[in-house]
């Protein structure tokens, strides 16, 4: 996989679990894995030299940052979530269907779960998601030209977002940073929104995908509603206030094991 970086489960579950937290000692890191503090600081400062977390006195914290996390720490944090929202979202893409693909580790993850299906045509901004495409000898991959984000593999701008017009595509899959409890989305840069509703208003059917961590998560540009999707793929249950937003529209909530209710 284009970009995936190379740590260890257990480096995985550390950075998730300091993520959430905000701070842990070496000491209570040691005893919840149930190795040795050396085992500990190993694997910490291996997460510390890839920017994904850093050191503190007596622990690791998540690194100061003014925007969004670094998108290689994105891609390891809630891992299992993701991949179950994709194997949801997997479930629901029919072979020789067009999708068009957003930025973010979601879309990626899920890209990677649809890599089964036969004779897809997929349209992106996103080159991780290009890459995973082009695995598959039945896909066409189409990419959109432009200038090329450092981290997070993409293109945005005014060439992004008449790239999505040129098509019109049978489902749209698009991650979002945050949702605030009125039901807006919200990310960090206007042309990451304006990518996004270039998306919706091409295809016929949208699919936000997002975990549990999205919801309440604070981003300050907004674009959008929960209500103008035709479909949500989360990994936990939605907290009521948001499921509040969607009353007498006719989004459908996938959750895992709890299956899709109209909402």
């Amino acid at each position: 996989m284009l970009g995936q970086v190379d740590i260890t489960k257990r480096q995985a579950e550390i950075a998730d679990l300091v993520q959430k937290a905000g701070f842990a000692s070496v000491e209570e890191l040691a005893e919840r894995f149930d190795v040795t503090t050396q085992t500990i600081r190993r694997d910490v400062n291996g997460l510390c030299e890839l920017g994904i977390l850093r050191r503190t006195h007596g622990g690791v914290e998540p690194p100061a940052r003014a925007a969004n996390i670094h998108y290689s720490t994105r891609q390891i944090l809630n891992l299992p979530g993701k991949q179950e929202i994709a194997r949801m979202v997997a479930s629901q893409v029919e072979n020789n269907q067009s999708l068009a693909f957003s930025i973010g580790t979601t879309p990626e993850i899920v890209m990677q779960a649809l890599t089964s299906h036969e004779n897809l045509a997929v349209f992106t901004n996103n080159l991780n998601v290009a890459f995973s495409a082009s695995s598959n000898a039945s896909f066409q991959v189409t990419i959109a030209g432009g200038r090329l984000r450092y981290g997070d593999r993409d293109v945005l701008g005014s060439a992004a977002q008449a790239f999505f017009a040129n098509y019109k595509v049978d489902i749209g899959i698009f991650g979002v940073a945050g949702v605030d409890e009125d039901g807006t989305l919200l990310d960090f840069h206007e042309d990451e929104v304006a990518a996004r509703q270039a998306i919706l208003a091409n295809c016929r059917t949208s699919y936000l995908v997002l975990d549990h961590s999205k919801f309440g998560r604070s981003a300050h540009v907004r674009g959008g509603h929960l209500s103008d999707v035709s479909k949500i793929f989360t990994d936990k249950p939605v907290p009521e206030p948001y499921l509040d937003c969607l009353k007498g529209a006719q989004t459908i909530v996938h959750v895992p094991e709890y299956g899709s209710a109209d909402q």
